[in-house]
């Protein structure tokens, strides 16, 4: 295969799972078909299956897990700048608000959106959501770690974090405001310094 037809079915694939991402975040899982993945891709419909034999589920774990990674990066990019991991949490979260505000309050994460739906229904799609939900958990147990959370407590506070998060952007689609996020970013601030304190 010549550089130019790898790379062209290199672009492909990626217009597939970015469009799978899109829509998954929109309009969910199961709202979503096959057809409608291939014209937001501007791909032959035959393509998504070429590059997914598997079909709508391994792609939709492909999405899973690509979204992932790039929400992890996200995440270390909005802590990073703060060395307290209060201040951390809390801008974090402020800066989601804004993000589901953008948005007009559909969801930010597909991660969430998939998990609900299928989590009891897909084997495969409940592991892959459960393996990222791990990931950002593994990541921010380090963070609150390093940042003087004891280790045995900065898990659990990551849970804690991650669950308030997820929770907020639910019941902020629901009522189409920001204010859940911005209550719970007072909260999983709280959570933090709680951990970090002793309290």
């Amino acid at each position: 295969m010549s550089d130019g037809k790898a790379a062209g079915t290199h672009e492909t694939r990626q217009r597939i799972v970015t469009a799978g991402t899109e829509l998954f975040r929109r309009t969910g899982y199961t709202g979503t078909g096959m057809k409608q993945i291939a014209g937001a891709a501007s791909a032959p419909f035959g393509s998504i299956y070429h590059f997914f034999p598997g079909g709508k589920a391994q792609l939709g774990e492909e999405v899973i897990r690509t979204s992932g990674a790039v929400y992890l990066e996200l995440i270390a990019e909005l802590t990073a700048p703060y060395a307290d991991r209060v201040a951390a949490t809390e801008a974090a979260f402020t800066a989601a608000a804004g993000t589901l505000a953008e948005l007009d309050f559909a969801d930010p994460c597909p991660i969430a959106t998939v998990a609900l739906e299928v989590a009891s229904t897909s084997e495969p799609l409940r592991q892959a959501t459960a393996d990222v939900f791990g990931s950002w958990i593994d990541h921010l147990a380090d963070y609150y770690a390093r940042g003087g959370v004891p280790e045995q407590a900065a898990r659990d506070t990551a849970s804690s974090v991650i669950a308030l998060l997820e929770g907020a952007f639910m019941l902020g689609r629901a009522t189409r405001s920001t204010a859940p996020v911005l209550a719970a970013a007072t909260a999983a601030a709280a959570v933090v310094r709680a951990a970090r304190d002793g309290a």
